[in-house]
């Protein structure tokens, strides 16, 4: 055997090696979530309700700024919408074993979430809020709640627990599976006060005039991001959402619909029940 042949027949066990290789790392299907969601004709969306993000009309219909975010991105991609009601505490769980295929929930941005999924740009912008039992915390302070005669509440697996636990480090933090229990605890007389998503304290301290006032003249305890969630390794679904976002960012849908569900309560309060 030549010096020539020998150096050709190296050159293609390296290639076949290397394309081997490539083959074993590949993915069974080179099948997306876009093409898997034209092809069912549906996108199924995980959430969890969320006054005014998703809730239920008293019809038992869903309505809130994530149900028309979800609907029109459905509509956009020319499929059926479906949602998948999920408990907040193991929605993530479920997203990874494919209950769904993406999370639009007021999902807040968090480095330790992103660990485990992909984020999308951000879609909306909102804070966590106090509401406080005027009778036990009238006037109350971070100072004043840091303490442990203070019981705090909070809806199991949100941002806004976390936020407790770092804001009030003495105080007793009760986590309950919905915001209802939380606020209730609070209503009743067994909690000072309760963290949720921005209106939704404003929204019962309204419905509760005399008995429960916005914490901190309505201050936030925090700001954050919300965005999509997807599962990791699909980076064509994750532009896909994430200039979905930016269109509708840019020519001002979103924005609209987001005035109407946080700030025109007006318009649709006594369609639903706060307590959900």
């Amino acid at each position: 055997m030549t010096f020539l042949t020998k150096v050709k027949t190296a050159l293609a066990a390296a290639a076949l090696a290397v394309g081997g290789l490539a083959a074993a790392v590949a993915p069974a299907s080179a099948e997306g979530l876009l093409e898997t969601i034209q092809q069912r004709g549906k996108l199924m969306v995980g959430m969890s309700t969320f006054v005014p993000w998703a809730m239920r009309d008293k019809e038992g219909n869903l309505i809130g700024f994530e149900i028309d975010v979800a609907t029109k991105l459905a509509e956009d991609m020319g499929v059926e919408i479906e949602f998948v009601p999920t408990a907040w505490s193991g929605i993530i769980p479920a997203l990874l074993a494919e209950k769904f295929d993406v999370i639009i929930g007021g999902m807040s941005i968090t480095p330790q979430r992103n660990l485990t999924v992909n984020f999308t740009a951000p879609y909306a912008n909102s804070g966590q809020m106090m509401a406080t039992n005027l009778e036990l915390a009238a006037g109350a302070t971070i100072e004043s709640l840091n303490s442990s005669d203070v019981n705090l509440t909070c809806r199991r697996g949100v941002v806004g627990c976390t936020i407790l636990e770092k804001t009030f480090p003495k105080a007793n933090i009760l986590q309950f599976d919905d915001d209802a229990q939380a606020f209730q605890e609070v209503l009743n007389g067994n909690a000072h006060g309760v963290i949720s998503s921005a209106p939704k304290p404003a929204f019962w301290a309204e419905a509760n005039s005399g008995k429960i006032e916005v914490a901190f003249g309505g201050t936030p305890l925090s700001t954050g991001n919300e965005g999509f969630a997807l599962r990791k390794g699909d980076a064509d679904a994750l532009n896909f959402f994430s200039n979905w976002i930016l269109v509708n960012r840019s020519n001002g849908w979103l924005a609209e619909r987001h005035e109407y569900w946080f700030k025109g309560q007006s318009a649709w309060i006594d369609q639903v029940a706060l307590e959900q």
